[in-house]
């Protein structure tokens, strides 16, 4: 059968399943979501992804804690993906390894001030977390107080995006409260957003109230009220019934059944990409890499599954990364492809986000018509990502943002893709790969660093370790009543202090 046409029919099933079971979703945030607590109305929140490691902003739930503005970093990333003020309200290079940040005045949400010992602090219990942030895999950065207001930053080597890269939510300052207990971080009660964390149920909700002493103002809502729902289906009724005001990822296959006005696309930095374990497994094989990425359709994934919502695989870096478009340079040192004569693998993924699955889905069928025996794995994200990290499947699909973890286009090859970096699906440990990663990670001046990145994205898919699928547009779900959301295309932000209803 085609890709279109397996498509088409997984998507009728779901739009079906989502109308069938609308009712049933009813009062699934309780009525506490109109209560009022100090002037403005709570908002009522479905978010994707559950916690995958219990709030700790140094993995994936960063990006949880962002979104809601519960935490913040010393810099913020604005819409052009420059470095822009947050906690610092100023910064300068001394030299080639230091930066002096000035901090302005804030409170951390236990009533302490935002001290430059108290970053010092919060940024040195990050760079020792086990696997460390993202942002900062492979490299060395200390922290020191000069006064009160402020802290200066010292690289190992010299790093010209410094800003840029403190700006990553996994390097979210917090006070000393979150470090009470030893081998754990716990961001309630100790971030310095407009909102507070004050209660986690596991991975099924949260309650946030909004903290009256942010240094950018009182929030318009009286709190939120969040639900972690993975099912995508669930997520959209949920919002159409009028359960919810606000939700992520809603699948393009249900997209449809929402009326336009609370429909948001954004385009945004996301690829799906094909990841394939060149550590263990028939991936192994350089020759059976290339096999399978001969086999994979990427117009028919953003044609079918994404119904004209996504953008053909172009590289790692997608259209909305708007200075690589066009210049990506051709692959290089593949090797040629060889019969899978039958070979086994397993492909895995998430269905926090519905459309994958679906790709999966597809991609199986034409690994299968290449000659590969496939079996299919998908569970909920925090369930699968251990395995993953460790290596345990031949083949994963994800969808990646390559620039959240700071703005900077070479800190998502270093963290991806190289021998030490920290989230590595694809298990690649390549010398070449390793070398232009470096050599992109030394050049200062941005129009050279986002150069030799590009030049680095070329050995990258030389390896064919990484096939890129499609570049995504995320839709989001906004009730009618709803202002001020926060459509980032870096994925960082969805509530602000005014964000309301």
């Amino acid at each position: 059968m085609r890709a279109s046409a397996v498509s088409r029919g997984l998507r009728r099933s779901r739009v079906l399943a989502a109308l069938a079971v609308a009712p049933l979703l009813a009062g699934c945030f309780g009525s506490g979501g109109d209560a009022r607590s100090g002037g403005g109305s709570r908002l009522r929140v479905a978010l994707a992804f559950p916690p995958a490691e219990r709030l700790s902003p140094y993995g994936a739930d960063g990006t949880i804690l962002s979104r809601l503005g519960i935490t913040e970093s010393l810099t913020a990333l604005d819409g052009n993906g420059v470095a822009a003020p947050a906690l610092a309200s100023s910064w300068r290079q001394e030299g080639a390894r230091s930066w002096l940040f000035t901090l302005r005045e804030a409170t951390f949400h236990d009533g302490t001030d935002v001290t430059a010992q108290a970053v010092a602090a919060s940024l040195a219990q990050a760079t020792r977390a086990r696997p460390a942030p993202a942002a900062v895999s492979g490299s060395t950065l200390t922290a020191r107080a000069v006064d009160r207001h402020r802290v200066r930053i010292t690289t190992g080597r010299p790093d010209p995006i410094l800003p840029l890269r403190l700006s990553s939510p996994g390097l979210a300052v917090l006070s000393a409260k979150a470090y009470a207990h030893r081998g754990a971080v716990d961001p309630a009660g100790s971030g310095t957003g407009p909102f507070v964390l004050k209660k986690v149920n596991g991975t099924s909700s949260a309650t946030l109230q909004r903290y009256d002493r942010y240094w950018g103002g009182r929030a318009r809502a009286a709190g939120i009220d969040v639900r972690f729902i993975a099912d995508g289906t669930a997520r959209t009724n949920a919002l159409r019934s009028g359960d919810t005001d606000m939700a992520e990822a809603v699948p393009v296959a249900q997209a449809a059944t929402l009326d336009e006005g609370t429909r948001r696309e954004t385009a945004t930095a996301r690829t799906t990409s094909l990841l394939l374990n060149s550590r263990s497994g028939p991936f192994r094989d350089a020759g059976l890499r290339a096999a399978a990425r001969a086999a994979t359709d990427t117009s028919g994934l953003a044609r079918g599954v994404y119904e004209g919502h996504a953008d053909r695989g172009a590289g790692i870096y997608g259209p909305a990364v708007t200075w690589a478009q066009g210049r990506h340079p051709k692959p290089q040192g593949r090797a040629a492809a060889k019969p899978a004569d039958g070979t086994a693998v397993t492909l895995a993924t998430y269905d926090n986000r519905p459309e994958l699955p679906e790709v999966a889905q597809v991609l199986k069928q034409q690994l299968e018509r290449a000659g590969f025996r496939v079996k299919l794995v998908v569970r909920e994200y925090s369930r699968l990502e251990s395995d993953a990290l460790a290596g345990k499947f031949d083949a994963f699909v994800l969808a990646r943002n390559s620039l959240v973890d700071t703005g900077d286009p070479v800190a998502v090859l270093a963290s991806d893709y190289t021998c030490d970096g920290g989230y590595n699906l694809a298990q690649l440990c390549d010398r070449g790969v390793d070398r232009a990663v470096a050599a992109a990670e030394r050049t200062a001046d941005p129009a050279g660093r986002r150069t030799a990145a590009l030049r680095a994205e070329a050995v990258i898919l030389g390896t064919d370790t990484v096939v890129p699928l499609v570049h995504q547009r995320v839709i989001t779900g906004v009730g009618s009543a709803v202002k001020g959301v926060l459509l980032d295309p870096y994925e960082r932000a969805l509530v602000g202090t005014g964000t309301r209803r």
